[in-house]
């Protein structure tokens, strides 16, 4: 149970919400694969120090309130095995590499102290992972959610974005429905919470939300400004969608202060620079027994530099002075929530909440300063000389009077607020396959119902339908635009819907080959529990059949 602790009259709430999410990126068909170390690099740099944060504070009783995200994806990866071992195997790797830099920069002391500090994280965190927690992280957030300071939600199956998948409902259905399922397995409880992936909302998605029994989810900004009709208090206060099922909108200050690349905090010269690793630095010869097949140069998480200023030679890092910063900048942050609360508690008519949802894996790894100073943010918003208290969501909605009623507008948290990023020239052709699959899958799903299948043919259903949600996962178009692994996530979404197809006609021709579909079950054995007979439509849409988002992107 949360100890009680005494606090002063409070004029209003802050909330925030870290969304934890990777693709899922497993390859038993490979030793190894570089898109597998972006799951190795969250853990180590991110997901393990959020964990350390949760046990400090927990250690000092300390009475702070934080909800977290936990995507099915991420949640089955961390759950997985084969990822395990080699993630086991990396960090072995890195700390062997952080001994090898101690020895290199044994004339050099100030890079030698940052490669001790690298021994010792590394070291630490194969001490949390090994030894405190056996491999199984969710065992770690499980503890903290019992507690009742951490609140644990979840999102899509594979964070299919939901608005450019409503031409069919049914998928719609099965990535929220798929997704919730896992989580309740793994986690052992149901979400109150669910994060709508990239934020993406369309009006009807709540009716899908209540139907599957979320009670509250989050939006962008202009998801709230712009609602019918337009909320008294923005978006400090929540708005029922209607049915009771409760939309949150994002504070864009407190957005902006976190995030913006010229206003945000993590692109203080003090901070340690992200792009400057000796993986790209040092010498291919002594490099490169610790990069991808040993030649393809990538991040290996020792760091040497600061962010310093533009167009300048990077300063030496000096982790004292960056930590000092962080301190610094939560405490900024803090006093700027007082300062909101202080104006928006005149003139509301209940306390107002401030929502804050990040990315969970800024902090840490793609600024490494981040998990501490979120731990700063936690502890002075907790102490009670301040007049800004930690709440979640779902505490907020049981607390305070009926919100009013209001239909937010289509809305993401994407680039110019809309589907710009997941529809352009350079993913546009995916949709029509993917449509074309999910019908596909609808009505095959009706054609067999009523008929005794043999085992063989009611894996292959199953298959087919996990297939169709990991070709769905927002991700690849997001890759797909932004440039980045181009190619990776073209094979992946053509490889998952070519093993679509292959099922599909197998299926129908009566020519399944069971020792392919027994490799594409290990290579894909996500959702283990995944039943085929969930994919039916629904004789009641939520939705228009159309793209909310139209002629806005």
């Amino acid at each position: 149970m949360v100890k009680s602790v005494s606090r002063p009259a409070r004029q209003g709430f802050l909330s925030i919400i870290l969304h934890a999410h990777l693709p899922y990126v497993r390859h038993p068909e490979h030793d190894s694969f570089f898109e597998e170390n972006w799951l190795f690099e969250a853990i180590t740099e991110c997901y393990l120090p959020l964990i350390g944060v949760l046990d400090r504070l927990h250690a000092d009783n300390v009475d702070y309130r934080l909800t977290l995200s936990l995507s099915p994806t991420l949640i089955s990866m961390l759950r997985d095995d084969l990822l395990q071992t080699r993630y086991l195997k990396y960090l072995h790797s890195r700390l062997e590499l952080a001994e090898k830099e101690i020895i290199r920069t044994r004339r050099q002391p100030e890079y030698q102290k940052l490669a001790r500090l690298y021994r010792r994280f590394f070291s630490n965190a194969l001490n949390t992972y090994q030894d405190r927690y056996q491999g199984d992280l969710l065992t770690a957030f499980k503890k903290h959610q019992a507690t009742g300071r951490l609140e644990l939600i979840t999102t899509a199956a594979t964070h299919g974005f939901l608005p450019l998948l409503n031409v069919s409902e049914t998928a719609v259905r099965s990535q929220i429905n798929t997704g919730i399922a896992t989580f309740k397995t793994y986690l052992g409880c149901a979400p109150a919470g669910f994060w709508l992936p990239e934020c993406g909302y369309y009006p009807g998605l709540e009716a899908v939300l209540a139907d599957a029994g979320i009670r509250y989810f989050f939006v962008d900004t202009h998801g709230i400004t712009d609602a019918s009709p337009q909320p008294r208090h923005g978006v400090y206060a929540p708005i029922d969608c209607g049915n009771g099922v409760a939309a949150f909108g994002r504070d864009p200050e407190s957005s902006r202060q976190v995030w913006s690349a010229k206003e945000g905090y993590p692109g203080d010269a003090d901070y340690r620079e992200y792009y400057s690793d000796i993986g790209f630095e040092r010498e291919l010869d002594y490099i490169s027994p610790y990069i991808l097949d040993g030649k393809t140069r990538i991040n290996t998480g020792i760091k040497y530099h600061r962010v310093t200023g533009r167009n300048q030679p990077k300063d030496i890092y000096n982790p004292r002075q960056a930590r000092a910063k962080a301190h610094e900048h939560a405490r900024d942050f803090i006093d700027k929530r007082q300062r909101q609360i202080d104006q928006l508690g005149a003139t509301m008519d209940r306390p107002p909440i401030i929502v804050a949802p990040y990315d969970a894996e800024l902090f840490g790894h793609w600024w490494f300063e981040g998990a501490y100073w979120l731990e700063c943010v936690l502890r002075l918003a907790s102490e009670n000389a301040n007049g800004v208290e930690l709440i979640s969501c779902g505490d907020y909605l049981t607390q305070q009077p009926a919100p009013q009623v209001s239909t937010p507008a289509a809305s993401t948290w994407g680039d110019e607020g809309y589907s710009g990023y997941w529809i352009n020239e350079a993913n546009d052709w995916i949709y029509p396959l993917l449509h074309k699959a999910e019908l596909d899958m609808e009505k095959w799903v009706r054609d067999v119902r009523g008929l005794t299948l043999t085992p063989l043919q009611r894996r292959a259903l199953n298959h087919a339908a996990r297939s169709i949600l990991l070709a769905q996962a927002s991700d690849w178009p997001f890759i797909m635009k932004s440039g980045t692994t181009v190619d990776y996530a073209n094979k992946r979404i053509t490889d998952y819907l070519a093993r679509f197809n292959y099922l599909h006609d197998s299926f129908r021709k009566n020519r399944l080959n069971e020792r392919y579909l027994t490799a594409l079950e290990i290579m894909d054995n996500i959702f283990p529990d995944i039943d085929f007979r969930d994919y039916k439509s629904s004789s009641v849409r939520a939705g228009p059949k159309s793209h909310p988002y139209q002629g806005k992107a």
